[in-house]
């Protein structure tokens, strides 16, 4: 390849897309470099998966939800429908193009080192996601070669496992999913939970996400978090299929799925369980009373009555023998991955970047869109990308400006 552009964008997701539309708008040269194809993370989910938050949220720039159902839940290929119809509004998309590396340029600006050659630029904005790389914790390590273990990004369906019971390891918003498709599919699934917040899929006519949205829940920033850590807090335990239902620890109990502790271990054969599933239960309860004491504070009376949780039965078993299991599918999150390939001093201790309240780094030129609470909890959704990638657009224009 081997030329240069004003800006390079890392990555034709939503938050790729809106930013390289909001160049464009700018009159901004730039190039939109991408490994696979646009909406590619989206493309990657299960056959079954649905947008999880209500289709109101399909709100990037400049193309606000405009069908019949905005408080339901759209399939995965119309999620993609409408990126690739945003897409149409970008600047230059090269697909197919993988970066591998990115640093400083001889001379001035940044050069990324892709499967195609060297591209430099004056300036770069990565989106490259907002967990790019799927953790494994340590404990999956020892199980038996007659179980397949994989990630959820190569599950597909039940369909595609090897034939008998199958353990989700990870509890969050995907593993809550899968135990329940599994469980429909006739796979008698184990879950193994961790802490993961919960709360109800619709409050009166409304979806949850809907009336967070109405208190500011998703503009809330990064300080009021308990920790840096609580950033890899799970997802909260929820689904759009079939329309959108509850689906947290109590719905999937009541259905037959075996719940246990987090993982421990694995040895001869046998999966070893902590004795903790109270209290992950616990934390959920915890979140969603506070997200519950938030509602209720600033909208009173107009918040429909929400009825207590029932009881909870945390008598789950320790060990689980794996005779008979044909699969593992391990939902433990993801991780941030741009300090592997980014070579530049922009990140902290667990590898997100460090931008301030403009969105700009350490290092000049460089920018970051759809990170996860980069900015606020919405950075990294639909809902709030938009807002972040305007930020960013406004910031690349000014430094043109002042390298010109």
């Amino acid at each position: 390849m081997g030329d240069r552009a004003g800006v390079v964008v890392v990555g034709a997701g939503q938050a790729g897309l809106t930013v390289s539309r909001g160049l464009r708008a700018a009159g901004v040269d730039h190039v939109v470099l991408e490994q696979a194809s646009v909406a590619a993370s989206w493309r990657s989910r299960w056959e079954s998966f649905t947008l999880v938050t209500p289709n109101w949220t399909l709100d990037l720039p400049g193309a606000p939800y405009d069908g019949p159902d905005p408080e339901g839940h759209v399939p995965r290929d119309a999620i993609v429908d409408y990126l690739v119809s945003y897409a149409g509004g970008a600047g230059e998309i090269r697909t197919g193009v993988r970066v591998d590396r990115l640093g400083r340029a001889p001379g001035r600006g940044f050069r990324a080192t892709t499967s195609e050659g060297p591209v430099d630029a004056d300036q770069v904005v990565v989106c490259t996601g907002a967990f790019p790389r799927p953790y494994l914790p340590a404990a999956a390590a020892g199980f038996p070669a007659s179980v397949s273990v994989l990630d959820v990004t190569a599950y597909h369906d039940p369909a595609s496992l090897p034939p008998g019971r199958v353990l989700v390891v990870g509890s969050g918003q995907t593993g809550v999913q899968l135990a329940e498709e599994l469980h429909v599919a006739g796979r008698d699934p184990v879950l193994a939970c961790g802490r993961a917040p919960w709360g109800p899929r619709r409050i009166g006519d409304l979806d949850l996400v809907t009336w967070l949205d109405r208190v500011g829940f998703f503009g809330q920033p990064l300080s009021v978090l308990p920790s840096p850590a609580a950033r890899l807090w799970a997802n909260i335990q929820a689904t759009g299929a079939h329309g959108g239902h509850d689906l947290h620890y109590r719905v999937l109990q009541d259905l037959g799925v075996t719940l246990v502790g987090h993982l421990e271990g694995v040895r001869d054969g046998t999966a070893r369980f902590a004795g903790d599933l109270a209290e992950s239960v616990a934390f959920g309860d915890a979140r969603w009373a506070d997200a519950h004491r938030l509602l209720r504070g600033s909208l009173g009376d107009a918040l429909p009555p929400v009825p207590d949780p029932a009881p909870f039965r945390a008598d789950a078993p320790t060990e689980v023998d794996l005779s008979g299991f044909g699969a593992v599918v391990v939902t433990s999150g993801f991780r941030p991955d741009h300090a592997t390939w980014v070579d530049l001093p922009v990140f902290d201790k667990m590898g997100f970047p460090v931008v301030g309240e403009d969105l700009a780094t350490a290092v000049p030129g460089l920018w970051f869109c759809g990170v996860h609470f980069l900015r606020t909890r919405g950075s990294s959704l639909l809902l709030g990308v938009g807002r972040d990638a305007g930020t960013v657009v406004e910031g690349v224009v000014r430094h043109a400006a002042v390298t010109a």
